[in-house]
């Protein structure tokens, strides 16, 4: 019963996200209603103590990289640089090959840090160009922009500013730059897999004599190349953020030691502040990184951003908090289930898997799955298990590097099932359904999904991080 009441909590929170009900709202009542079941004494301990603990403990880590992310991208869109990079692409490539085209310009802006719901509304007006002038059936757009944004930019190239590599380092003590070649394998079989089955999919639509349709929803205004960036200047702002991740990932340990204490007052008998510089090092190194990329855009665009800063802003800072309250309120959620005693089976069963990844990789893209969020479902795993994935992997003579790239990569498996928060926007924005586009994102999530294996088999024969 203690297991059905867990299983019921999770169906629960699913079915409201599936529905399009907010998770802020839904998280606490899914969790609480288990707890009520469970132990009704404990509901308003819980609630305070753990559920609210647990969620404003995420915020405090990861909403500066939320925000900064997002005015960042905010950024990019408003100078014009993204129109720059997306035309340079384009002409680099050529317009014959839409889909390479689209799922470059994807990766080269999520890999630079900007948030991946930016990138969807950015590159559709392109991709909805490109693929009308080819005559690609627009319906592979979603899949094409997803391959691009949410996934191998998201969690497996190293390096990348996405909060998906972020959160495995208060966890695993590592960084953004954790396990480089397993990473980048891992990333170039998603690129080449995933090419290889849009394309398939495109000659298939041609040989069936389908177009790119007809009284179709959301079509956007034909883009205008006027006067735009010169596009190493609009790529100037992707690159700093790289660079200078790298290396104040490297600076900064070296500056603050492994801790750093100090009184918050003169007045009174104030306690000092105790900061483990190791478990932080990696989230100052992205927020870092994002001002300096921020600071680059406004040095070379400072007109057309100025102008409309005031409303960009507040859009940002807006999604900002909704991404980073839905997250947080995931996580305030799994730290609930965790202290039930339902969750112990579930735990229990997921160690009669003996190998450590994929022990760690099918806890993670389970949960991320269920909870139709990468951020979320790896916030949940690892807030219940880090201790016991360290142990195994200590055990079993694993790189805590490899910990974090598994984890991290297989939080973007099958989180991007119907539910997922992304998928619904990106279908939104496009103008279509479920039903016409959802097979593609799907093909992508399973590949996805088995270049986690992949990474874990290339681990274990070559030994390579």
């Amino acid at each position: 019963m203690a297991f059905l009441i867990v299983l019921a909590a999770l169906c629960f929170l699913m079915f409201a996200a599936y529905r399009g009900y907010s998770v802020i709202l839904f998280a606490p009542i899914a969790a609480l209603g288990a707890v009520l079941l469970t132990e009704p004494s404990l509901v308003a301990p819980m609630f305070t103590g753990l559920f609210m603990d647990k969620m404003v403990g995420f915020l405090k880590l990861y909403f500066p990289v939320f925000m900064l992310g997002a005015v960042f991208g905010k950024l990019i869109e408003l100078s014009g640089f993204s129109k720059a990079i997306v035309a340079a692409t384009i002409g680099l490539v050529g317009r014959s090959r839409a889909i390479l085209s689209i799922v470059l310009v994807c990766a080269l802006l999520t890999y630079g840090g900007v948030s991946l719901f930016v990138v969807v509304f950015a590159v559709y007006p392109f991709a909805a160009e490109l693929f009308r002038a080819s005559n690609i059936p627009k319906r592979l757009i979603p899949g094409t922009i997803a391959l691009g944004a949410f996934t191998f930019t998201m969690d497996s190239l190293p390096g990348t500013p996405q909060i998906q590599n972020i959160i495995p380092t208060a966890f695993f003590g590592t960084n953004a730059w954790a396990a480089p070649w397993l990473g980048t394998i891992g990333a170039a079989f998603i690129l080449i897999v995933g090419l290889a089955y849009l394309e398939s999919r495109r000659r298939k639509a041609a040989a069936a004599g389908e177009g790119y349709g007809d009284n179709l929803l959301n079509e956007p205004a034909p883009f205008d190349y006027g006067k735009l960036a010169h596009p190493l200047i609009a790529l100037l702002p992707l690159v700093l953020v790289g660079i200078c991740n790298k290396l104040l990932t490297d600076l900064i340990p070296r500056v603050y030691g492994e801790t750093q204490s100090f009184l918050p007052s003169v007045v009174g008998e104030a306690k000092p502040v105790v900061q483990e510089v190791s478990k932080i090092a990696a989230i100052w190194a992205v927020e870092g990184a994002l001002l300096v990329g921020i600071l680059c855009v406004l040095a070379f665009a400072w007109r057309p951003v100025t102008r409309q800063f005031a409303d960009g802003s507040k859009a940002a800072v807006g999604g900002a908090l909704l991404a980073s309250m839905n997250t947080a309120s995931e996580y305030g959620f799994g730290a609930v289930i965790a202290a039930l005693p339902g969750f112990k089976v579930v735990a229990d069963a997921l160690h009669t898997i003996p190998n450590p990844l994929l022990n760690e990789a099918v806890t993670v893209t389970a949960l991320a799955g269920i909870t139709g969020s990468a951020s979320g479902g790896m916030g949940i795993a690892l807030a219940a298990m880090a201790d016991t994935f360290i142990a195994n992997a200590h055990a079993a003579g694993i790189p805590l590097a490899v910990m974090h790239r598994v984890a991290a990569m297989a939080s973007g498996g099958m989180d991007t099932l119907p539910h997922n928060g992304a998928v619904i926007t990106l279908l939104a924005v496009t103008g279509l359904t479920h039903r016409q586009s959802y097979k593609d994102i799907f093909a992508v999530t399973v590949i996805k999904t088995l270049a986690v294996l992949v990474v874990i088999a290339a681990y274990y024969l070559t030994g390579v991080v």
